[in-house]
């Protein structure tokens, strides 16, 4: 009886400090997408910089607090850049997930495309085509590779963060160099990287 009865105290100890351990990193990921959208509303005011609010940069810590194991709602700036990099990249390096985070950056509050980076990602899921295929493939979204998707959001929150250089030369588009897009001819390429071919408009307006 006493040993059933220290069972259940343990039991009970465990269960309490795992309620103690979750309070702090739901308060971690709050404070983490609180300060994603004071950064993608800095990096979407292109043309009103004197306006951008202060922001602090998202931590190491902050960011993998998130989504931890990738099953969450796509619908914070830092879930949807993460899994964005983590499936449009899908088999790439580090440098092609960081091209792709530019790309994404590039196009916030750029004429012609949305001001969020959820709304970036997901746009053109109300008609065809997408504009990231990964969001309209009808496949799970969720991820398969934990160690993979800890790199996405690392890259993730250095893009937040502004902490990244362009590498893409200001791209606004890119595809698999599998393919080969009939709309790619109407646009300058300005650089290749791993998997990857990269293109701004002429005239620097989204089309």
């Amino acid at each position: 009886m006493h040993f059933i009865t220290r069972l259940a105290c343990y039991g009970l100890m465990f269960y309490i400090a795992q309620l103690l351990a979750a309070e702090p990193q739901a308060a971690i990921q709050e404070v983490a997408k609180d300060k994603a959208q004071v950064l993608e509303q800095k990096v979407a005011d292109k043309e009103s910089p004197k306006a951008e609010p202060q922001a602090a940069p998202i931590t190491r810590t902050e960011v993998q607090a998130v989504d931890p194991a990738g099953q969450a709602p796509v619908d914070d700036a830092i879930t949807c850049l993460s899994r964005t990099l983590y499936w449009e990249a899908k088999g790439g390096e580090s440098a092609d997930m960081e091209a792709v985070a530019d790309v994404v950056l590039n196009r916030l509050g750029h004429e012609g495309f949305p001001s969020t980076v959820c709304e970036v990602v997901k746009q053109g899921s109300e008609k065809s085509p997408c504009q990231f295929s990964w969001w309209c493939d009808g496949r799970p979204d969720q991820v398969q590779e934990e160690e993979r998707y800890t790199i996405a959001k690392e890259i993730a929150r250095k893009a937040l963060n502004q902490q990244l250089k362009d590498r893409t030369g200001g791209a606004l588009y890119f595809h698999d160099r599998s393919v080969s897009p009939q709309w790619a001819k109407s646009y300058i390429k300005t650089t290749e990287i791993g998997h990857f071919l990269f293109y701004k408009p002429k005239d620097l307006a989204a089309r």
